[in-house]
């Protein structure tokens, strides 16, 4: 018998390892897989025998962001792919940030790379990797940056004001305090958009980026089974201005819709009506992304 692992005892550790960062991550902005196709290969094949290795490596991205005193938040993805006989292998690794230079980024990674060498052969890593962008990563913003260019930098980027538009998937919204939440919410934050209570729950909210943030962190605090953003429009403004803000706008204040409701509880949503009223908003295309292929 040879001590090395098999190919299957690999493929189950994968497995485990990826059920544990769902669970630890539920939200698609922190974990998302980007090629189910190959999980769902690593399944069948840990559990058919006659079963043929996959054919493509799991890929996913985790973002992480490290609580940095002294800077605004800053957000560093890491884009992992799994070689076939992880964890007898390390992981492919990637991690970028809007705030890093070409440099800064290879210096980074090759880092980050030494540290999972070191510290890591044989055994699953994405967590030890994943504290470890946390705990390092902001210093490389830093590094190598000479002064003047960095006073040119923030002096550009504290002009920009972004607008942001949130599509936010829920399993179901049907709770009233919730739903008055939302309502009272995007209203002292200065946000439109709808909320279509039901199953599934469907809630899109738009105006200043930070007053977005702020929604959100608020709505994700309440106990939901199931509730993630689904897609996310940023639009930086000139000026940023009451009438350039009110230019970006699709609805003009947040109102719950109620289409009319089929189903057995009476609350599954037409989804029909759904369709026609994001259409008259210009937004059909988001329809696709809450209730296309993946057929959620």
């Amino acid at each position: 018998e040879s001590t090395e692992m098999t190919n299957r005892e690999e493929a189950e550790i994968q497995i485990s390892e990826l059920d544990l960062l769902s669970s630890m991550f539920p939200y698609e902005e922190e974990f998302v897989v980007t090629d189910q196709l190959a999980v769902a290969e690593l399944k069948h094949y840990v559990e058919n025998d006659s079963a043929e290795m996959p054919s493509s490596k799991v890929q996913f991205i985790l973002n992480v962001k490290p609580e940095v005193s002294n800077a605004p938040m800053v957000e560093f993805s890491m884009a992992c792919a799994l070689p076939f006989k992880y964890p007898a292998v390390l992981p492919e690794i990637t991690v970028r940030s809007s705030l890093l230079s070409r440099s800064q980024q290879l210096h980074l990674n090759s880092d980050l790379k030494t540290y999972l060498m070191q510290n890591c052969s044989g055994e699953p890593c994405m967590l030890s990797a994943r504290e470890w962008v946390k705990d390092h990563a902001a210093a490389y913003i830093d590094k190598e940056l000479s002064s003047s260019s960095a006073t040119t930098s923030n002096a550009t980027q504290s002009e920009v004001i972004m607008f942001t538009r949130l599509w936010i998937y829920s399993h179901h919204i049907y709770n009233k305090q919730k739903r008055k939440n939302i309502i009272d919410w995007a209203k002292e934050l200065s946000l439109s958009g709808f909320c279509m209570p039901g199953k599934p729950g469907v809630v899109c909210v738009e105006g200043l980026q930070s007053s977005c943030e702020e929604f959100w962190s608020r709505v994700r605090r309440l106990t939901w089974k199931r509730i993630l953003i689904r897609h996310r429009e940023d639009v930086s403004l000139e000026g940023g201005g009451h009438a350039e803000i009110q230019k970006q706008r699709k609805f003009s204040t947040l109102e719950e819709k109620c289409f009319d409701a089929h189903g057995a509880r009476g609350n599954h949503m037409d989804l029909g009506q759904l369709y026609r009223f994001l259409e008259e908003k210009g937004c059909a295309d988001i329809f696709q992304m809450y209730f296309g292929v993946e057929g959620h």
